[in-house]
């Protein structure tokens, strides 16, 4: 039995995935492309597929954890569209890079190596940072209105915010940053988008965070917002290209549109502390995968493919996972708390 060409397993496969990937967008406000398009070059699709896949993928999902986010308050427009502005340039020269690699026949290795060093260096930080526990939580998720306390604020932020490089925007919590600052953020991670298949959030969500010192919510919020625009650029880039393959971002959209809307109203009752460390290690676990299919491909071990594939599959179940029981555990604390005695 075949629907859109492929057989019933891999389309439950990709339901399943886009599940998984569907809570970590909601909550974490990164898109998991990060782990999608890995995924699908393990699987043998070609680079500019998977690339253009991913980010389909991340348009349709980041729509709907954007309504939702939006509802609860935590979208800073006034920052959303200056992202978008700085993303719209990096990720048509993303694009060319990719196109240009792929005529030189480097475009695997190069996006798979830089992948692996990238996640890696992000996630090592945020893990470190969470097991630390000095890097700021931001503001709780249901304060995200509240004036920013100076202690909430990473040191990195307070350094970069205290270089007052007009002109300087206010945005929401009471944080005051200069517009380069913004403009800079937003084309590096643009560049990443279009190089990658990337939404950016992996990288745009903790830089918001720990560069710029937008409270978490904010950051994720807003982060998705401006993924919305990114995402659907750069997959219309592709599709004028024939990069995108709508057997695949089909099944994993329909599964990712429950598990957005998960994540997301997880982000009101669970504080991002608690799991910021699993996050950490989940970014690890896919540059891991990405090595590992990296080697198997030039060693030509193809069970290495299989491990790779499990690595990123486990990474994203594990971190799921993590979400919802810490939801759980969360709303019957609080309903036992509140039960008469």
């Amino acid at each position: 039995m075949e629907i859109l060409g492929l057989g019933l397993g891999m389309v439950l496969l990709f339901v399943g995935f886009g599940l998984l990937i569907g809570v970590l967008f909601g909550f974490f406000g990164m898109g998991g492309s990060f782990l999608v398009t890995p995924a699908l070059l393990v699987m043998g699709y070609p680079t500019r597929v998977a690339v253009g896949s991913g980010l389909a993928f991340v348009f349709g999902t980041s729509v709907i954890a954007t309504l939702k986010h939006r509802d609860m308050g935590q979208v800073d427009y006034k920052l959303g569209v200056l992202m978008i502005a700085g993303t719209t340039a990096g990720i048509e020269a993303g694009k060319e890079i990719v196109i240009h690699l792929e005529s030189l026949g480097l475009a695997g290795s190069i996006i798979s190596v830089t992948y692996v060093f990238l996640l890696g260096g992000i996630g090592a930080f945020v893990t470190y940072e969470a097991v630390r526990g000095d890097g700021g939580g931001g503001v709780d998720h249901d304060q995200a209105d509240a004036e920013v306390d100076a202690d909430d604020i990473p040191e990195i932020a307070k350094k970069i915010q205290s270089y007052r490089v007009p002109p300087m925007m206010s945005l929401r919590g009471g944080v005051s940053v200069s517009l380069w600052l913004i403009l800079a953020v937003a084309f590096v991670t643009g560049l990443l988008s279009g190089f990658l298949g990337v939404g950016g959030g992996f990288i745009r969500m903790p830089a918001l965070f720990y560069l710029i010192g937008v409270p978490v919510p904010i950051a994720v919020g807003t982060d998705l917002f401006e993924i919305v625009f990114s995402g659907g650029l750069g997959s219309f880039l592709y599709a004028m290209d024939g990069g995108v393959d709508i057997s695949i971002v089909v099944p994993l959209l329909a599964g990712s549109a429950f598990g957005a809307r998960i994540g997301s109203a997880a982000t009101s009752i669970v504080d991002e502390d608690d799991i910021k460390v699993y996050f950490g290690l989940m970014l690890l676990g896919g540059a891991l995968a990405v090595a590992v299919r990296e080697i198997g491909t030039v060693t030509g071990i193809d069970a290495l493919n299989t491990v790779s594939l499990v690595l990123i599959l486990g990474s994203a179940l594990v971190v799921s996972g993590a979400v919802v029981y810490s939801s759980v555990t969360a709303l019957r604390e609080e309903s036992q708390s509140s039960a008469p005695a």
